[in-house]
């Protein structure tokens, strides 16, 4: 019989170990790895794209529509491959995933026109999209009793581990030898994930003691409590996480795809903009696993609340320091404003969780996730063609007050009740 804590509350780590043979912790490490690996997607892209483009002989605008196809096919792919994931497991689908994610960016060193760059970072997208979405839920299937902190663990992951490759492109990807960085990452990235995906696996159907449902829900919730996709989408509450995905991330994705150039725009030094690349980074990994494991013990409401607010005043204010040139001031307001956008990736999840169950937690996440999207978008595509239009400063103030937007979502957020479920 699996094992149950003194207090009579469920002993999910003696029971996964029972399952597993080992620390059910392994299976984030795992998650965790493989995440780092393919952080570059989504953290590099500033860095290699003035290089890439100078090399292809094209304007770097032209390469403005890369960044929003990353987002969206990362994003749209999650949701089948949360389904599929949530009846056959991990392994398979991750293994696809190293092909598509090292593959990518192995054909980026080989690239000679524009339609090539835009295949085969769409291709390398989903694969980023597959281990994005079974690493997080990988957390919510083995740590129902830490959601926050795991699932910020595994996007911390994400977001951190691309300080390790930022300064080595940095320094490489120029003109003559950027090919060679690139094929040497998607070799890196394509060998760590196919490794990854023969640890990871799902809880069996027994490991809660007795549950049929693979143990994707707390032992103490009702079968009701499980919410399928489609169930979801009849709550309010889902619409509105949407949107607050949406708007918190076009504030999020606008830094993240433009804060080197934005940087240059005003003149700063090199080293500023290196610096707030990296740091975004690292900062943003961090404060994934602070704010993550925090939510655990209280409101995770407010704390998307409080970091929608706090994202939005850290855009204003780096509008202010590029205007006065300060490099100093600058990096401390990329620092704000990462610090407070990057863990709505462990703060979504984990109240989709809450809010809808674990049973069906890969493809309802999936759902909300998609916002990113709307988010990849406006931050992208829309950002580039405001910048032309309105300027630098107005269109990262407009991103900030979208970031205010979504604390309003935040405010208004309720859990859903069982009368509103669809019979």
């Amino acid at each position: 019989m699996a094992s149950s804590a003194e207090d009579g509350s469920v002993d999910y780590s003696a029971r996964a170990r029972e399952a597993l043979g080992y620390s059910r912790w392994w299976q984030i490490v795992a998650a965790a790895v493989m995440m780092a690996l393919i952080s570059p997607y989504q953290y590099v892209w500033s860095s290699i794209e003035g290089p890439l483009a100078a090399d292809l002989n094209i304007q770097l605008s032209a390469l403005g529509l890369v960044f929003t196809l990353f987002v969206a096919f990362q994003s749209l792919s999650q949701f089948p491959v949360g389904t599929w994931r949530d009846s056959h497991g991990p392994r398979r689908i991750s293994l696809l995933a190293g092909v598509l994610a090292g593959g990518g960016y192995l054909g980026l060193a080989y690239a000679t026109s524009l339609w090539q760059v835009y295949v085969l970072y769409s291709l390398g997208a989903i694969g980023v999209g597959i281990v994005y979405t079974v690493a997080v839920n990988t957390a919510l299937k083995w740590f129902p009793d830490r959601r926050g902190l795991t699932t910020g663990v595994g996007t911390m992951a994400f977001a951190a581990g691309s300080a390790a490759f930022i300064p080595y492109v940095r320094a490489n990807a120029t003109v003559g030898s950027y090919s060679a960085v690139l094929r040497n990452m998607g070799l890196l990235i394509g060998v760590g994930v196919l490794v990854g995906a023969v640890v990871l696996r799902d809880p069996p159907t027994d490991w809660l003691g007795g549950r049929t449902d693979g143990g994707q829900a707390t032992a103490s919730a009702r079968s009701d409590s499980d919410y399928t996709w489609r169930e979801m989408l009849r709550t309010w509450q889902f619409w509105d996480l949407l949107t607050m995905f949406a708007f918190v991330n076009t504030a999020g994705l606008m830094l993240t795809a433009k804060v080197v150039s934005f940087a240059q725009q005003f003149g700063l030094a090199a080293t500023v903009a290196t610096a707030s690349a990296t740091i975004l980074a690292l900062v943003g990994g961090l404060s994934r696993i602070v704010v993550g494991g925090v939510s655990d013990r209280f409101s995770r409401r407010r704390f998307i609340l409080a970091s929608a607010v706090l994202t939005g005043c850290g855009l204003f204010a780096l509008v202010w320091f590029a205007r006065i040139g300060s490099g100093i001031g600058f990096v401390a307001a990329v620092i704000i404003t990462t610090f407070f956008w990057s863990p709505q990736f462990a703060l979504f999840p984990s109240i989709v969780g809450d809010y809808y169950g674990q049973a069906n937690s890969s493809s309802n996440y999936a759902l909300v996730y998609m916002g990113k999207v709307g988010g990849g978008v406006l931050g992208g595509v829309v950002a580039g063609w405001l910048i032309t239009l309105v300027g630098w400063s107005t269109t990262f103030l407009i991103g900030g007050g979208l970031s205010l937007l979504a604390a309003v979502g935040a405010f208004a957020l309720r859990p859903p009740e069982r009368a509103t479920r669809g019979e």
